[in-house]
């Protein structure tokens, strides 16, 4: 049964897959529930689970199981920012945009919260990361996820170069060096689309200066 469990590694399943590796269990549900109840399997949330990694000798990603939980999605916000390094705390919450409503998920493993974005910016700037073990998930790129943020902290409205600087060096404690070095294109055709347009501009005139 080991074996069977390594197919899978850390990729989802729902409980049809799960249910389909014991086909002489008349009683699929329970069988699933044992499972469960035995650590074989981790729920993530009703009808879809995960590995034990004991098991399958793989190590679960929390950006694979995000994309799984609730899509279309990809990681964002400050998930993707402390992946690239970009920001020094650490994020309890693996944040994603997705073009459906709200939701936030609870399970074992950890917090998921996906928040709303429209379809017109969804495809900006996200691309796509590839594990070592073949697995991989949607993730927005740095330019994309600083836009996320900015578009979705509802109080933040700073107009002026001095008011930006002073959010990202000292609020969020972006790494400036490396903002030096994003890819205006995509900051540029989030403004044209996304919200708070002003400041993302602001930003593109600071990195041209």
């Amino acid at each position: 049964m080991n074996n069977i469990w390594k197919q899978f590694g850390n990729t989802p399943m729902d409980f049809a897959m799960v249910a389909s590796l014991f086909p002489d269990y008349k009683c699929k549900y329970n069988k699933v529930s044992a499972l469960e109840k035995k650590g074989d399997i981790i729920r993530l949330k009703q009808g879809l689970y995960v590995t034990n990694p004991d098991l399958s000798g793989k190590q679960l990603s929390l950006f694979v199981i995000g994309n799984n939980l609730y899509g279309p999605s990809y990681i964002s916000l400050q998930s993707a920012l402390r992946y690239y390094g970009l920001i020094p705390e650490r994020v309890y919450t693996i944040c994603s945009m997705t073009m459906k409503r709200s939701q936030m998920f609870y399970n074992d493993l950890a917090r998921f919260e996906y928040v709303h974005v429209d379809k017109d910016v969804f495809p900006i700037g996200v691309r796509v990361e590839t594990l070592d073990d073949g697995t991989a998930f949607l993730i927005a790129t740095p330019e994309k996820a600083l836009c996320d943020l900015i578009s979705n902290i509802s109080h933040l409205n700073l107009r002026y170069k001095k008011e930006i600087l002073i959010w990202l060096e000292e609020d969020i404690r972006f790494d400036m060096d490396e903002l030096f070095n994003f890819d205006t294109s995509i900051l540029r055709e989030y403004a044209r689309v996304g919200k708070k347009k002003n400041m993302i501009n602001q930003i593109i005139n600071i990195i041209e200066r």
